[in-house]
C-alpha cells in the first residue's frame, strides 16, 4: 500500500461516517428520542450507562456527557455488576444499555435485576427483535449501513452513530432543562473550556 492509498483510506472512513451520521435522522424514531429526553431530563435519581467492547467505550463517553450537563450519571461494568455491582442502581435510575446486535450475554444477564429495581431501561441496538429491545421501556435503534473497514466487522460507524445519538439527547437535555454557562463553569474549572468560561465571568 502506498502513500496516496492510504490517504484514501482515511477519506473513506470519514465519508462513511459521514454518509451514516446524515442518514441518522431518516430513520431515527423521533417518539422515542423525545422520550429519552424527557426520561433523563425528569430523573431523579442516576442514569448507569453499560456495554461490552466498544460499546463499552461509547457507555463511558455518554456517562461523562450526561455528567457535564449534571444529569448524574456512571458506567455500569456488566462484568461487576452480577458480581454486586448492580447495588448502585436504585429504584427510579435509568439504565442505557447498549448493544449492536441485542443479545450481548453480560448485559442480558443483567436486565432482571435492573427490571426488578424498577429501573427504566433504555436499550440501544441495531435490532428491534433483541432480548435487550423487548426488554427495554425505550428501544433506540441505531442501524447503519456499513462500518468502515472492508469486512464490515470493525465497531467504527456504528459506534460513532450511537455516541451521535446521545450527543443529540444531551444538547437537547441542555435546552429542555435550561442549563446554564454559569453552571458548566462551576463543573469545568480546567482546560481550555474552564479557562475560556472563567474569563467571560470575569
Amino acid at each position: 500500500m502506498n502513500r496516496n492509498e492510504i490517504w484514501d483510506k482515511a477519506l473513506h472512513v470519514w465519508k462513511t461516517g459521514a454518509n451514516e451520521l446524515e442518514r441518522l435522522g431518516t430513520y431515527i424514531d423521533k417518539g422515542v428520542f423525545i422520550s429519552v429526553v424527557e426520561a433523563i431530563a425528569d430523573c431523579r435519581g442516576r442514569v448507569a450507562t453499560a456495554g461490552v467492547g466498544t460499546s463499552a467505550a461509547a457507555a463511558r463517553k455518554i456517562a461523562h456527557s450526561l455528567c457535564c450537563i449534571e444529569r448524574p450519571a456512571f458506567f455500569l461494568s456488566p462484568g461487576d455488576a452480577v458480581h454486586g455491582g448492580l447495588g448502585a442502581v436504585r429504584t427510579g435510575d435509568v439504565a442505557i444499555l447498549i448493544s449492536k446486535g441485542g443479545g450481548t450475554r453480560e448485559i442480558v444477564n443483567i436486565i432482571p435485576a435492573l427490571r426488578t429495581k424498577k429501573a427504566l431501561i433504555i436499550g440501544v441496538t441495531e435490532n428491534p427483535k433483541s432480548p435487550l429491545a423487548e426488554n427495554s421501556e425505550l428501544a433506540v435503534q441505531v442501524e447503519i449501513k456499513s462500518e468502515a473497514d472492508e469486512f464490515n466487522m470493525l465497531a467504527t460507524t456504528s459506534t460513532m452513530a450511537v455516541v451521535a445519538y446521545f450527543d443529540a439527547v444531551a444538547i437537547a437535555l441542555m435546552a429542555r432543562t435550561g442549563y446554564t454557562r454559569e453552571q458548566f463553569a462551576v463543573i469545568h474549572p480546567g482546560g481550555a473550556v474552564g479557562g475560556r468560561l472563567l474569563a467571560k465571568k470575569g
